[in-house]
């Protein structure tokens, strides 16, 4: 997995400035899909040979003023369970704060690398104000300006050096990995039992009862599976956090290691924030997904029931409306037989690759059905398309102003393209080229 480094600091300091520049510094591996609004807290990032993942610590969860110190309690802690490195970021205008202290002693008993850093430095002339953070006892410490980009570069090129060494995990090719992921108590180690057959994984109605990520292979009419529960979205017992508060952070890691996602929602709750949360990273992440209703059986029901459940649930999880539905009752075993059958559909679906032939027949149509919007009083020409990855399927397509094209333009491809080929369960990009000729 990749290694996690994890920015923590009391409010304004500069945490998002310094993640956005990180992030955007070299190459963000990050997608802004149409529809999608929502705030982004973390990244996968390569910073010349080096793959980690980012996290901006403060987006985690709402503070209030009577929470302050106990907000940053719990950045600090989620920051010293999870990442492998942690940036402590402190303000050089308001100088070192009792806040900084308390942040200091925390990160300092935990035996991690702790990168310390005073933002709003905006250049050689300002270094002085640097001066008072020695009292820390620190050395060294790192003078930046997130928002100038001053010594910003100097200072994740020393992290980097610092972060262990990240290799692909070794894959059981033949294997599909499921990873099931939900809040706490809302059936994923009982839905694992029921497609293992017996209990393997401990269930307790008291929420976090899973204490690890559980990897457990399954081999079913000769086809192997690897299912992931989640030990992450759960509550933290050293953490305060509310209980539907769950830990990106650890839902990142297991949701990069699957091929296709079962997003379990809870059918007497509906659809919160935080599974809406967890299914934009499923999203970005361009992972096949299932969302698999459970508890099913405690609802009461009449013929109009599913329809209207199905359509709130993609009212609130609109940039998952590719994503196939499941009702299941883990505990009475109400179609569990279905899940794996529908895994095999969405992994066949994010391994699909369509030729250039066969695509552009299609094109041309859809282009004759639908003109995309002028740009700037210039007409905008798609000329070809051609499918360049798999999982998830990603589509390039050539134009003469790649710049041009709508986002409400690319919704009405990505349809088409789900129209003729399909593509149930996984997210297509679409990429956007000046046409050679024309470079």
């Amino acid at each position: 997995m990749k290694p996690i480094v994890a920015i923590v600091g009391r409010p304004n300091v500069g945490k998002s400035t310094l993640f956005n520049r990180i992030a955007g510094g070299r190459k963000a591996i990050v997608f802004d899909e149409p529809g999608v609004t929502r705030d982004r807290n973390y990244a996968d990032v390569e910073w010349v040979d080096t793959l980690f993942t980012l996290i901006d610590t403060g987006g985690f969860e709402p503070v209030s003023k009577d929470r302050i110190f106990a907000q940053m309690a719990e950045q600090c802690q989620l920051a010293m369970d999870e990442a492998d490195v942690i940036l402590f970021l402190m303000d050089g205008r308001e100088g070192l704060t009792p806040s900084d202290k308390e942040i200091a002693n925390l990160l300092r008993r935990q035996g991690k690398p702790v990168f310390y850093v005073v933002n709003k430095i905006d250049g050689p002339q300002r270094e002085e104000k640097v001066y008072e953070f020695y009292g820390l006892g620190i050395d060294p410490i790192y003078s930046i300006s997130a928002e100038q980009r001053y010594g910003v570069d100097e200072l994740i090129d020393d992290v980097v050096k610092g972060l262990p060494k990240w290799a692909e995990e070794p894959r059981d090719e033949k294997a599909t990995k499921v990873s099931v992921i939900g809040r706490p108590n809302v059936g994923k180690s009982s839905l694992i039992n029921r497609l293992l057959g017996y209990k393997r994984v401990l269930v307790d109605e008291v929420p976090g009862t899973t204490r690890d990520a559980i990897d457990t292979p399954i081999e079913r009419d000769g086809k192997r599976y690897i299912l992931i529960d989640t030990a992450g979205i759960r509550r933290k017992s050293r953490i305060s956090l509310k209980l539907e508060k769950y830990s990106i952070v650890e839902a990142l890691r297991t949701i990069d290691r699957s091929d296709v996602v079962l997003l379990i929602l809870d059918s007497i709750e509906g659809v919160t924030d935080q599974d809406a949360r967890i299914g934009g990273v499923i999203q970005e992440k361009g992972k096949g997904c299932i969302l698999v209703v459970n508890k099913w059986d405690l609802v009461e029901k009449d013929s109009k029931t599913l329809k209207e459940f199905e359509k709130k649930v993609y009212e609130d999880l609109k940039y998952l409306s590719y994503a196939p539905t499941l009702f299941i009752s883990a505990l009475t075993g109400q179609r569990i037989g279905k899940v794996l059958d529908l895994v095999d559909q969405v992994a066949e679906e994010t391994r699909k690759r369509i030729s250039t032939g066969s695509l552009n027949r299609y094109f041309g149509q859809w282009v004759e059905r639908l003109q995309p919007p002028l740009y700037k009083n210039r007409r905008v020409k798609l000329n070809y398309i051609t499918q360049v990855y798999v999982a998830p399927p990603t589509f390039l397509i050539y134009t003469n102003l790649p710049e041009g094209i709508h986002f409400s333009y690319q919704r009405y491809l990505i349809n088409q393209l789900r129209e003729a080929f399909l593509f149930e369960g996984v997210p297509i990009r679409l990429y956007f080229r000046k046409k050679r000729k024309e470079r």
